[in-house]
């Protein structure tokens, strides 16, 4: 297993700068350029941008540590990551990810932004009720039906989750 570590740090990079790195960057950054609609922005954005960046780079770690995987559909985690953020609510990198979206739309005063980050939000729903959540139940089975109702999708938690770890 150590062997594979190199490997899997390079697969995460991999999925980092190819996945959220396109989604929450190329993509605002080029929109927020080209939009004719654009106004004036408001520092707070960039305070937002920091914070959901400082959320993902901590889930992608988690994803790497305790579920020996990548964000990347093609590299998932082994284990169920049930630590750091993912006590809180479910899908903590999802959430990053429409922070920092969000961070671009208001430092950029663009309204092409606040459609995409819509658009992204609905789609990462659609993503995470029909694919990934039927497929982590079929992968984690027991543990996935212990963690899911104890840990809400999207609205967090008022005190992290701290499960049976026999368990899970």
């Amino acid at each position: 297993m150590s062997n594979d570590r190199p490997t899997l740090f390079v697969r995460a990079l991999i999925a980092f700068l190819a996945l959220p790195g396109i989604v929450a960057g190329v993509i605002p950054f080029l929109a927020s350029r080209f939009d004719p609609w654009r106004q004036d922005g408001f520092p707070f954005g960039m305070a937002m941008i920091s914070f959901g960046l400082l959320i993902l780079l901590w889930c992608v770690r988690d994803f790497y540590v305790a579920g020996t995987g990548t964000l990347a559909p093609w590299s998932p985690p082994r284990r169920l990551v049930v630590v750091g953020l993912y006590r809180i609510v479910r899908n903590p990198m999802y959430v990053g990810v429409v922070f920092i979206i969000t961070g671009w739309c208001i430092a950029t005063g663009s309204p092409i932004l606040l459609a995409y980050v819509i658009i992204v939000a609905v789609m990462f729903n659609r993503r995470v009720v029909l694919n990934e959540e039927p497929w982590l139940q079929r992968k984690f089975a027991d543990d996935w039906a212990i963690y899911s109702a104890a840990v809400r999708r999207w609205r967090p938690r008022l005190t992290p989750w701290f499960g049976d770890s026999a368990t899970i």
